[in-house]
């Protein structure tokens, strides 16, 4: 590659050779050239590497390790990049054909801001449209995003563009962490880094399969990410606003783990979401109840 490596794109891969192609070529497909494609493949044992150096050749830089994780996947791909941006890209997610274009421009006419997020089209294993996650519902202004990144800390790593700078200031993702790998990266960001929206939706990501996103233990290590992020939050965002991000925090987790049946967990959080919250928040705890009672019902009669 002669000259500045302007993107490089990082793509994670788990013996799905049908999904990462199909990342491959919208990373391929980008009307702002993707710089470095770089394929970490985690372990796979079904011929991955075969099959995409025959159908890609040197426009991807393939390398491969022990199965470690998505964590370390990504890690691995940052530290070998050589652009000024890093933009990853989950082996079931893809970007349309603008979205390099659009959240690079955007970069180099903010030069304070170390990321900046798009707009979200979610489907189903079937690629049939299920949703849209729309930032600026979220990220309300841009600028220093924290307080907006603790009440809904959901990054999607294929929606970002970032700048080298942030990885070398903060470092990868946590590998000790299987799942909510990608919140604890957003807070932390958040908590140094300017960040900015595209109000396009320039991505779409896969929803509704037994990811990682699926497994129980996402709700131990979202709680630990998200009560860490509380705590290293003081001094950068209102007390109040902490501890209101905390309490929904809480009421969520403690709905999902009544999905999970995990009784004596969801328990346990509903206190606490309804000491630290509002009004607001407190009234979503009191419709655990009911909801509590209907599903344990729902797992008696089913059982016979």
């Amino acid at each position: 590659m002669a000259g500045i490596v302007q993107v490089s794109a990082i793509i994670p891969t788990f013996n799905r050779r049908d999904l990462v192609c199909r990342a491959i070529d919208s990373a391929l497909a980008q009307t702002f050239p993707v710089d470095e494609i770089i394929v970490v493949d985690d372990g796979s044992t079904d011929g991955t590497r075969e099959a995409l150096l025959d159908r890609y050749g040197d426009r991807i830089r393939y390398t491969w390790q022990p199965n470690a994780g998505v964590s370390a996947a990504r890690n691995l791909g940052m530290s070998i990049a050589q652009g000024r941006y890093f933009a990853w890209l989950d082996s079931d997610d893809e970007w349309l054909p603008g979205k390099t274009a659009r959240q690079h421009a955007w970069l180099e006419a903010h030069p304070d801001y170390g990321m900046v997020v798009c707009d979200i089209e979610m489907v189903d294993a079937d690629l049939q449209v299920i949703g849209h996650y729309i930032r600026r519902d979220v990220i309300r202004e841009d600028g220093w995003a924290l307080r907006w990144a603790l009440s809904n800390p959901a990054l999607a790593p294929a929606s970002t563009l970032l700048r080298r700078g942030v990885y070398e200031d903060i470092g990868g993702f946590d590998e000790s962490l299987r799942t909510a790998e990608d919140i604890d990266y957003h807070l932390r960001i958040a908590r140094r880094w300017r960040i900015g929206v595209v109000e396009e939706t320039l991505v779409r990501t896969m929803r509704g399969h037994e990811g990682l996103s699926a497994q129980s233990r996402t709700y131990d290590d979202y709680l630990m990410v998200f009560e860490r992020a509380v705590r290293d939050a003081q001094g950068f965002v209102e007390d109040r606003e902490r501890f209101q991000a905390l309490a929904k925090a809480y009421a969520r987790n403690a709905r999902g783990l009544m999905l999970r049946s995990r009784w004596r967990d969801a328990l346990r959080l509903m206190p606490k979401a309804w000491r630290h919250g509002d009004a607001g928040t407190r009234r979503q705890v009191l419709g655990l109840v009911p909801f509590a009672l209907k599903r344990r019902l729902h797992t008696l009669l089913h059982r016979h």
